[in-house]
């Protein structure tokens, strides 16, 4: 059983038990879940800013405890001075440390995308983001059959979240090259052994549908490899570990967006 395998199969004894503790009755009394949502696929492209979606999170399965006493506060609206264009923001516990309070918290200081970063397998874990002040939703293709992904986005749609739709391999993609979402993401790291390569954006790339936004994830360590990404036609670039293994994530953020101004205006 992979580590994917396990957490999703996790996921679906904790969904099961949120939905009793916190029925959808009471998420619908959240003051966010009537609130208008920002695009992160706009905030992305956007010209003044990095395309960075800057990540939050205390641990993951592959590196153990990251930063354990991260501040939500302090980090995420140092994130987006720095000049991020979007926050994400871990809510799994079990796996990743995080929690939905965390996503509240950082919505509380910040107005800009934040993506809701989890494993969604049900209808009530997107009411749930919702309810909790997020603007977009991850889902990821090789945790769901093409045809629950497809209903997954279009529930999410309803409520007027976008969709960041994570691939792994061409076979992910070819499955879901159809699927109605607002940004295709690609994992640069292979579920089964956890290498790293940014070839594996640079493959697929090739691949991807028109008029997608095009993000990747993980392995980015340099503001070089931004500048090489560009090229391949990615225009958003999720990063989490670069930043949240200094004891200041916020100022690790903004000297590597300060650094890719300065290459990007060579």
């Amino acid at each position: 059983m992979s580590i994917l395998d396990k957490i999703i199969e996790h996921k679906y004894r904790e969904v099961a038990e949120r939905k009793s503790l916190y029925p959808v009755k009471l998420l619908e009394q959240s003051i966010y879940f009537s609130s208008p949502t920002v695009s992160l696929k706009k905030y992305v492209q956007r010209k003044d800013k990095s395309g960075i979606i800057a990540e939050i999170k205390r641990k993951s399965p592959s590196k153990g405890v990251i930063n354990a006493t991260v501040s939500i506060e302090r980090t995420s609206i140092g994130y987006m001075q720095a000049g991020a264009s979007a926050l994400s923001i871990l809510t799994d516990k079990e796996f990743f440390g995080g929690s939905s309070d965390d996503l509240t918290l950082a919505r509380k200081f910040n107005f800009c995308p934040i993506l809701r970063k989890d494993f969604v397998i049900d209808e009530y874990q997107i009411i749930e983001a919702k309810s909790i002040g997020a603007d977009a939703i991850l889902l990821i293709a090789a945790a769901l059959p093409a045809k629950r992904l497809n209903e997954l986005a279009a529930f999410a749609k309803s409520f007027g979240l976008e969709i960041l739709m994570e691939v792994h391999t061409a076979e992910e993609l070819s499955f879901n090259k159809d699927a109605e979402v607002d940004l295709i993401g690609v994992n640069n790291r292979d579920l089964k052994t956890f290498s790293l390569s940014l070839d594996v954006s640079k493959i697929l790339a090739p691949l991807m549908p028109k008029g997608k936004v095009l993000v990747s994830e993980s392995g980015i360590e340099s503001p070089a490899d931004i500048v090489e990404l560009r090229k391949y036609g990615f225009e958003g670039f999720l990063m989490g570990q670069s930043f949240m293994q200094h004891s200041r994530p916020e100022q690790a953020a903004k000297d590597f967006i300060n650094e890719l101004n300065q290459q990007a205006n060579r």
